[in-house]
């Protein structure tokens, strides 16, 4: 009984934490459809303003790896929920690699372009765009990496496992997020090459 309201009183204590999150991911997608908004405008004005070059294609290989991490990160979930944190923890460290693998393809795109001579600054600013919306993104999985790590602390603490799973559940809600966001700039950009 008092494990019980403890665990009730630690769910009402979470709460607050968990809509500050969704604050900030409904300010993120505003975010991110101005950005989207401003490319279709400034694309849309004539000729010499579209993406007149093609995305790295390393970009379509970090797309795959984002997608494989939001599947980890669902199976870490799944095994606290089982209680069973060795697996927890070997599905959450597993997730944070391929976000940082992720971050690195994603560096490694800007290089290809920088190489070929496509820079940050230039005189077409849909390319513009497409180094803002990836840094945007990469600042998002920044953040994500670090909701990973308050988890993966979580996992190794003998913590109430409400508290364990409240930051399983935060991380996987986050991070699935941001991977949707991903999929959705990437086709984005696509379908406007």
């Amino acid at each position: 009984m008092v494990q019980s309201k403890a665990n009730e009183v630690d769910r009402h204590n979470l709460q607050p934490k968990k809509f500050i999150m969704w604050l900030f991911m409904v300010s993120s997608i505003i975010f991110f459809a101005g950005l989207t908004s401003g490319f279709i405008v400034y694309s849309g004005d004539g000729v010499g303003k579209t993406l007149n070059v093609p995305l790295p294609k390393i970009f379509m290989f970090s797309t795959a790896i984002i997608i494989v991490s939001s599947f980890t990160l669902h199976y870490s979930y799944l095994q606290a929920k089982r209680l069973k944190f060795a697996n927890q923890k070997i599905g959450l460290w597993i997730t944070f690699f391929l976000g940082l693998v992720f971050i690195g393809m994603q560096v490694y795109g800007w290089s290809v372009w920088t190489n070929l001579g496509i820079y940050f600054i230039n005189s077409n600013a849909t390319i513009t765009f497409v180094y803002v919306f990836t840094l945007a993104h990469i600042i998002h999985i920044i953040a994500g990496l670090m909701i990973l790590i308050t988890a993966l602390k979580s996992s190794y603490k003998k913590l109430p496992n409400v508290t364990n799973l409240f930051r399983m559940e935060i991380a996987s809600i986050f991070w699935h997020f941001v991977d949707i966001l991903w999929i959705y700039l990437y086709v984005f950009l696509l379908l406007n090459q």
